[in-house]
């Protein structure tokens, strides 16, 4: 049996050990990760996914290790994966969130693993999805994503949740500039922390305008603002509460669409990095590029010609295929 098999095989079994082990391996990009994937993907899909994102310091670490208590009082066991920003010099990672959840580790019910963002702009490391896949197929009830926090770039957080929070607090910029970040079009559920603070409730006010305005006629689902204070846990249950009626609005054939649609997005996110490495890697078009701008080429006629090139190159090497097993280890 191969290494990846085998480790496949022991998370399948239940051995907890092999959780963190998969996880590496698809961050670290190891080339076992994919052949284990295929082992456990029939497993993937149980758990409900909850990505928490927003501005930095608005509590995101505080209201996730509530929502992990709130989750295990029902009996449901809880797999965290926290985003940690990279630093830009040694793209190391502070992986603070553990320090905030400390509580919630000494409960065998809880799993949870930092993750360096490595460069992601979207607020999710690469591997994020595939981390949230080893979790789900371990067989966690609840899986929650917490983010990096970098505000208006976090849009990828929606490809790993099947329930997207928002979480903003009073004091913490300009509540109208949040709303034109774009961070409403993710929100399933709205959010505002630190609720006992000075300007919670016109904040509140403000989003459920916001929300109103945006959202009218467009959607079956309103937006709920929930108000909270993840410090003292005042008000979490009712984000929680939140949660379920959004899983239950999703419930069927809504459900089913919108994780095919983000699976797509998924496979696409993946081929762009994929190619993006071959063409400036392994295919060595660098050099080419370069060359051609130096002799006059303007950078359209450059790409244009780099995407006829490539496309010829991967019609004539990898012809497609509709077999739903080919490429599999």
């Amino acid at each position: 049996m191969t290494p990846a098999a085998s480790l496949a095989e022991k998370l399948l079994a239940g051995e907890r050990s092999a959780v963190p082990r998969l996880i590496s391996w698809a961050e670290n990009a190891d080339e076992r990760f994919p052949a284990a994937l295929a082992r456990i993907f029939g497993r993937v899909g149980g758990a409900w996914r909850t990505g928490v994102t927003g501005p930095p310091g608005v509590g995101k670490s505080t209201l996730v290790n509530e929502l992990a208590r709130l989750f295990r009082e029902r009996e449901r066991t809880v797999g965290i994966l926290a985003v940690d920003p990279s630093s830009p010099f040694t793209g190391g990672a502070l992986l603070g969130d553990r320090i905030r959840m400390e509580e919630r580790t000494l409960d065998a019910g809880v799993f949870i693993r930092s993750m360096a963002s490595r460069g992601s702009h979207g607020g999710l490391a690469l591997a994020a999805v595939d981390a949230c896949d080893v979790m789900d197929a371990f067989g966690f009830d609840e899986v929650v994503v917490e983010t990096v926090g970098v505000g208006q770039a976090e849009y990828d957080v929606v490809s790993a949740a099947d329930t997207v929070l928002v979480v903003l607090c009073p004091g913490a910029g300009d509540s109208i500039q949040a709303m034109k970040a774009g961070l409403l079009e993710v929100a399933d559920v709205l959010v505002v922390n630190k609720s006992d603070v000075s300007g919670a409730d016109r904040l509140v006010t403000d989003l459920e305008e916001a929300v109103h305005i945006r959202t009218a006629g467009r959607t079956e689902w309103t937006t709920p603002v929930v108000a909270c204070s993840a410090g003292t846990g005042k008000g979490v249950e009712g984000v929680v509460e939140a949660i379920e009626t959004h899983r239950g609005f999703l419930a069927g054939d809504r459900k089913e669409r919108l994780r095919a649609e983000k699976r797509i997005l998924q496979v696409r996110r993946k081929v762009s990095e994929r190619l993006s490495e071959a063409v400036w890697g392994s295919l060595g078009y660098l050099r080419t590029v370069e060359t051609l701008l130096r002799n006059g080429a303007t950078p359209y006629d450059v790409a244009a010609r780099v995407m006829t090139t490539i496309s010829a190159k991967l019609v004539d090497e990898n012809p497609p295929s509709t077999d739903p097993g080919a490429g599999r280890p």
